[in-house]
């Protein structure tokens, strides 16, 4: 015989859900402005002239607007060099995004599937590269892309941001974790090689290490400007970064009249390929990081 419970017995208790003193509700609201205020200036200076800029309070739209006419400025401006400069930012971006992935891929599944004689050594010494600031490397990288005959290339930008040390430490953890040996052994036990084993059994187990590398590679070669400033003296050549600089110096030293408008709603511009990167991506870099935080 089975007892049923009574007919009007209590609810369980819901779990209260912990809330925010005060202070802690104003020090997030005091935070939350502090990181949106940039972006609302930029949003709201887009739409003014030069004049308006300096006239009007910084932070409300002035009348008439100058949005039109700011991007006419920005797209036309020596013969449209602007959207060249932003197909040489996806170029550089996604060429780094991608060759970082796999160089890091292929080197961390070195590490991880082989013994060999100095392998910690070794990597001891490539995770020391990541202290050496990257200013330190652009004249030793200058001399070699000279020596090379790359100077004023695509290559001069493209080939050094295909190394990235931390890009393998985080392959490596996730080679080291995601990847049992015992998957290994049996792959080579049934005639596999090791491309084989690599592309078709191991990419898919550490995805999330490949789209974090590539997000972390494409954002800091997007941002990259001190590279460019030395291997690139073409404006045919610069990306973004480099080119709105270009324009704001030259504007101010050449007695025309001022950009300042107009290369912020670049700069705004230039943030849209980041943000669609990272929406589109978000799900697998955070879980990228989770992951390779716990295996670390």
């Amino acid at each position: 015989m089975t007892l049923s419970p009574p007919a009007h017995a209590p609810p369980a208790p819901r779990p209260r859900r912990p809330g925010f003193t005060p202070l802690q509700l104003l020090a997030l609201t005091l935070f939350a402005a502090y990181s949106l205020l940039p972006l609302w200036w930029v949003l709201v200076t887009i739409f003014k002239d030069n004049g308006q800029l300096f006239s009007t309070f910084g932070l409300w739209f002035a009348s008439p607007g100058h949005l039109a006419e700011n991007w006419q400025t920005l797209v036309t401006r020596e013969d449209g060099i602007f959207v060249r400069w932003l197909l040489n930012s996806l170029l550089y971006a996604g060429a780094a995004a991608v060759g970082s992935m796999l160089v890091s891929a292929m080197a961390g599944y070195a590490f991880s599937a082989y013994d060999f004689r100095g392998k910690n050594v070794l990597f001891t010494l490539i995770l020391a590269t990541i202290m050496v600031p990257g200013t330190a490397l652009v004249l030793p990288l200058f001399l070699m892309m000279q020596k090379l005959g790359l100077l004023n290339t695509y290559w001069a930008v493209i080939l050094p941001s295909l190394v990235n040390p931390f890009g393998l430490y985080l392959m490596r953890l996730f080679w080291d974790a995601g990847f049992p040996r015992e998957l290994m052994e049996a792959a080579r036990i049934d005639g596999a090689g090791d491309w084989t084993i690599f592309r078709q059994l191991g990419l898919p187990l550490v995805r999330g290490g490949l789209v974090t590398v590539g997000l972390f590679a494409f954002v800091g070669t997007w941002n990259n400007f001190f590279l460019p400033l030395v291997v690139v003296n073409r404006s045919e050549l610069f990306p973004l970064t480099l080119g709105l600089s270009v324009w704001n110096q030259t504007s101010s030293s050449s007695g025309q009249e001022p950009l300042y408008t107009v290369i912020v709603l670049g700069a705004l511009v230039s943030i849209l390929p980041l943000l669609l990167a990272f929406l589109t991506l978000g799900r697998f870099w955070q879980g990228g990081l989770a992951s390779g935080a716990v295996k670390g």
